[in-house]
């Protein structure tokens, strides 16, 4: 049975009684949670095919091509047109496709007309199409889920470079913290955008390639509040009681001291987060980011700037953004406020 130290279940209260960010997190884990599983519900590719007696679940499997449910061609099965045969013929075949059944690489074009269309209920395109006829739904879910990846990939490792080099700076001070704040001071002013415009004109940058760029930069932050923190927090009783004993350094910093500003840790990981989705975004916005095709909101942005007539891509993707920046901005404060020792502030 996991224990809970009660210092931890009173913050926990504490975060629960600031109601906006309490509901702001359920809300924000409910999204991930819908777009970890989206292909459940935006996919171009069928829940499940009844066909012959047999069922098929091809969303989570293998390329099912269309001889395998009786039509005339290798590549994989159009399932759309796959339900329209069924529900066309005498047979007791059926078709379960996707709240929205089409992906978001997918060009759904109409004869004699020009993407991009307004949403549509019939055509199960509910926030209308881009200008390349791809579905905005599929794009904007897609696209936050890779913003996803970005934000809390680039968090860990900033944390693990940043709390690591911050907490050995504080604590062994001297020559080591002197020469790490000439290397800091000359890394944070290398022009972040020129950096990225430099090596997107020799690469083509994929998000591993963006979350490493990122990482040149962010660490630093970190760092700096962790030096101070540990400057602080290594004169404390706890720390000169571990070395009385024999402590090592190591087991100082990484058993005492950072467990012991796991408060402040806490505090800075939604706005990081935050930092992340809107660094990410900006860059595709800009044409440095992820190159198409990839699903991203940057790159709505720029098409709804570009095409201000067509109202439901730049609406969809603004009120995206504003809906999940609120939650997370929402859900930091309650996590600053909870874990705040001194309480000098309430949120109501």
């Amino acid at each position: 049975m996991i224990r809970i130290n009660p210092l931890t279940l009173n913050k926990i209260k504490r975060f629960k009684s600031i109601k906006r960010g309490y509901y702001s997190f359920i809300i924000f884990f409910i999204i991930i949670l819908f777009t970890l599983f989206a292909e459940l519900f935006i996919n171009n590719r069928a829940l499940i095919v009844y066909y012959n007696k047999k069922i098929y679940f091809p969303v989570y499997n293998k390329m099912y091509p269309g001889k395998v449910f009786g039509l005339d061609y290798d590549y994989e099965t159009n399932y759309r047109e796959l339900k329209n045969n069924f529900s066309n013929s005498s047979s007791d075949n059926w078709v379960l496709l996707p709240i929205v059944p089409f992906n978001s690489y997918e060009n759904d074009l109409k004869e004699n007309l020009y993407p991009p269309y307004p949403p549509s209920l019939k055509d199960k395109h509910f926030v209308g199409t881009d200008k390349a006829g791809r579905d905005i739904l599929a794009r904007l879910v897609y696209g936050f889920r890779l913003a996803l990846l970005f934000s809390f990939t680039l968090l860990i490792i900033n944390y693990m470079i940043g709390i690591s080099i911050g907490c050995i700076m504080g604590y062994f001070g001297g020559v080591f913290d002197i020469v790490f704040q000439r290397i800091i001071e000359i890394w944070s002013n290398v022009p972040f955008l020129y950096v990225v415009i430099i090596i997107s004109s020799i690469v083509t940058p994929n998000i591993m390639l963006l979350i490493l760029i990122m990482v040149f930069f962010q660490w630093i932050g970190m760092t700096w509040v962790m030096r101070t923190i540990t400057y602080k927090e290594k004169e404390r009783d706890y720390v000169l009681a571990a070395r009385s004993l024999g402590a090592s350094s190591s087991r100082i910093i990484f058993r005492h001291i950072i467990p012991n500003t796991i408060s402040i840790i806490i505090t800075y990981a939604p706005f990081s987060i935050s930092s992340g989705i809107i660094t990410l975004t900006s860059l595709d916005y800009l044409g440095f980011g992820l190159k198409p095709p990839s699903p991203s909101w940057g790159e709505l942005l720029q098409q709804g700037w570009s095409s201000l007539q067509s109202y439901w891509i730049a609406g969809s993707v603004i009120s995206a953004m504003i809906l999940v920046l609120t939650l997370v901005t929402f859900i930091g404060e309650a996590v600053r406020e909870a874990f705040d020792p001194k309480l000098f502030t309430t949120y109501e």
